[in-house]
């Protein structure tokens, strides 16, 4: 009983200490200004749906505060703290969750506020694309890299990489451009990998393209040199080819020309054909008329043959008439042989 008694009596005594000290800095606060608290964040940046932190602090560490945050004027939470901040946990799911927070201090009958603070909302960048254009000279390789990320809030930095070491400083784009670096390279042995990175505002956040090899050159290589046999190629094929376009159009083009007038030409004569077959068959007529002679074939015989260009030309005959007549001396000829008869030939 007399233990139970003694530990009420502690308490009370504790107790009284502890209104003695309130009071006491509640009548200090009377004579001595209460500053402001703090409000602060470990990012003021972030991204829609981050869930962030802010801490409300006071320079009194020995005073038991009560902290209230609040959101425009919307009360948030309150919480009780001496010596050490206070933690508020929020997620930023839009931009009217942006701001502006406060954050009140209240001891006894005295209260401040804090400046206010404001969430910065950004959207992450994509991953970004990498381009690579590479000029061959005899020796070496100018090659140009371009990075751009399509979104992402602006200003971004780009870095450029040769597998994973930085090859380029930072290179900030206040517009929806690509990042340009430009580096030479002596003919490596070896593939090379290139890539770039892009980064904004936002912390612990940084987008990466794909890998982009470039393939080895080896030492030997010349690209002159095959630059050089390819145009050697050519010229002789385009001289060619020309000659060959003048030969044809020199040597072909009046031999058409003479084909045509020769066509014409014989066009022409066709008209004297006719006529000149009629007086052949009546010539064979008459003479059958007069002498009944045996005939070897009593026709007109017509013939059909082309010319050189491939046209159609017929050709008229008369037939050959024979009758046998008395050997007559022939004087003047010394190689006459007796015993052979002869015949007249008509026409």
């Amino acid at each position: 009983m007399w233990s139970h008694l003694n530990k009420l009596l502690f308490w009370a005594m504790l107790s009284s200490v502890t209104c003695k000290n309130t009071v006491l800095d509640c009548k200090a606060m009377k004579t001595n200004e209460f500053p402001p608290p703090c409000l602060d964040s470990e990012t003021n940046v972030v991204m829609k749906g981050q869930s962030v932190s802010v801490f409300c602090s006071h320079k009194n560490k020995s005073l038991q505060i009560t902290y209230s945050l609040f959101r425009s004027k919307t009360h948030l939470g309150t919480q009780d703290g001496k010596g050490e901040p206070v933690i508020f946990n929020l997620s930023i799911t839009g931009a009217h969750e942006s701001g502006p927070y406060k954050c009140k201090a209240q001891v006894c009958n005295h209260s401040k506020y804090s400046p206010n603070f404001n969430f910065i909302i950004v959207d992450p960048v994509t991953a970004p694309v990498l381009n690579i254009t590479v000029i061959q000279t005899e020796t070496d390789q100018h090659i140009t890299l371009l990075c751009l990320s399509v979104n992402g809030s602006l200003p971004i930095n780009y870095t450029f990489f040769e597998k994973h070491v930085a090859i380029s400083p930072v290179i900030s784009k206040y517009n929806r451009e690509p990042a340009e670096f430009n580096l030479t390279r002596k003919n490596p042995g070896e593939e090379e990998e290139y890539r770039c990175g892009a980064k904004n505002r936002l912390p612990n956040y940084t987008a990466y393209s794909q890998p982009v090899t470039m393939p080895s050159t080896g030492g030997d290589s010349c690209p002159f040199c095959l630059k050089l046999l390819l145009l050697g190629l050519l010229l002789p094929l385009l001289v060619i080819m020309v000659v060959i376009i003048l030969i044809l159009a020199f040597w072909i083009l009046p031999k058409y020309k003479a084909r045509k007038a020769m066509r014409n030409n014989l066009a022409r004569d066709c008209g004297a054909v006719p006529m000149e077959a009629g007086i052949y068959a009546n010539i064979h007529q008459k003479q059958a008329k007069k002498e009944s002679v045996p005939e070897v074939g009593s026709r007109l015989c017509v013939s059909t043959a082309q010319d050189g260009a491939g046209h159609s030309q017929e050709l008229q005959y008369a037939t050959a008439v024979f009758r046998e007549v008395a050997p007559r001396q022939q004087e003047a000829c010394d190689y006459y042989k007796p015993g052979y008869v002869y015949a007249e030939l008509n026409f």
